[in-house]
């Protein structure tokens, strides 16, 4: 191998590095904004001088303690900078780059998008007050309802979480690849097992094996670091900029009308009217106890946007209904019509009023 190709493979390994390096320092800036819901003062220099005494005797050969030292101050220093500016944090389920990441920067692109490994993750979270708000699908205009968002609404205290908005996406899949990679070389793509069947056509059309893997953002995370060969990822589009992936293809999905609905959660109530509610509630078990209940909704005039039901986890045999209206608790009808309602159910809880973003 000639000295320009080797210093050209040397470089990229470099760039590699200085990449994998930048997302780790983001992702120790995330973690620190994240303790600052937890401690009353910014400055905490017995936890400084623990990581600097860590530091200093983790350093050896190549990096030495004098210089490792100057590096973490100037981190930390950038850390306490971050925490001043009190920035709202937004929790999303999966990796960063998932769609829920994707709604996020719809919505409000001043929020601090904060992964978190499941659901009931995003909505703890929340409730604690280590993140302002969270963001999770509910349901998608293909696969139907997302059974464990609607599950946690469900069993929500609805003193701690309250829906506050709501953005519904088009869900546009992409096919990513490592940087130069040549496409007639992959043989294999991973995604999430959803992805993969979203985009079904495309990939018998080219002859490509699916691999499931448990998040497409992860996927296209995986495929970055572990550089497997002859492979691509399915995922968002912003998760070639977040990984330095290559979009090879875009809009790959078999049905161009795939949308996913997003509520905005928070642990206080929204001081914005609002224009569609939702609620939980159960009925006793006899015939014509949800008749009853949607009678008063429709008597009230108030349209009805979905209604689902899940079965309730702590009480078997017996079913909760989750149900959206066009409405505002401020108006007068709507609080007849609760009052109403409360009578009749089992169990009632109102879960927020919100408009959509």
């Amino acid at each position: 191998m000639e000295a320009r190709d080797l210093l050209g493979k040397l470089r990229k390994k470099i760039d590699a590095i200085d990449f994998e390096i930048l997302k780790l320092v983001n992702q120790r800036m995330e973690h620190t904004l994240r303790t600052r819901k937890l401690k009353a003062n910014i400055a905490d220099p017995g936890r400084e001088q623990e990581i600097m005494a860590g530091i200093r005797r983790r350093s050896n050969a190549l990096v030495g303690p004098d210089f490792s030292e100057h590096l973490f101050k100037v981190i930390i220093n950038e850390s306490k900078l971050l925490q001043q500016k009190e920035l709202k944090l937004i929790g999303f389920q999966g990796e960063h780059g998932a769609y829920g990441e994707v709604a996020i920067r719809i919505v409000d692109q001043s929020l601090l998008p904060i992964p978190c490994l499941e659901f009931v993750d995003v909505f703890d979270e929340v409730v604690n007050g280590q993140l302002d708000f969270g963001i999770v699908p509910v349901e998608n205009s293909l696969e139907g309802a997302v059974t464990q968002v609607n599950d946690l609404l469900v069993e929500a205290d609805v003193q701690n979480i309250k829906i506050v908005g709501e953005v519904k996406i088009p869900i546009h899949h992409c096919l990513l690849a490592l940087p130069g990679t040549d496409y007639r070389e992959i043989k294999v793509v991973y995604s999430h097992p959803q992805a993969l069947a979203q985009c079904r056509g495309f990939l018998s059309g080219n002859k490509l094996d699916s691999m499931p893997y448990y998040d497409t953002a992860g996927a296209a995370m995986m495929l970055s670091k572990e550089k497997p060969r002859a492979a691509a990822a399915i995922a968002s589009k912003l998760c070639a900029e977040l990984y330095n992936l290559e979009v090879l293809f875009e809009n790959i999905e078999d049905n161009e009308t795939n949308a996913t609905r997003f509520l905005l959660i928070s642990n206080k109530e929204s001081n914005k009217a609002g224009n569609k509610c939702s609620i939980v509630f159960s009925t006793e078990h006899k015939a014509g106890a949800l008749f009853n209940i949607l009678k008063i909704f429709s008597d009230a005039g108030l349209n009805l946007t979905r209604i689902e039901s899940r079965p309730m986890r702590n009480d078997p045999g017996k079913y909760a209904f989750l149900l959206d209206f066009l409405g505002s608790n401020r108006e007068q009808k709507v609080v007849e019509t609760f009052e109403k309602v409360k009578k009749e159910t089992a169990i009632f809880k109102f879960l927020g009023c919100y408009s959509e973003l």
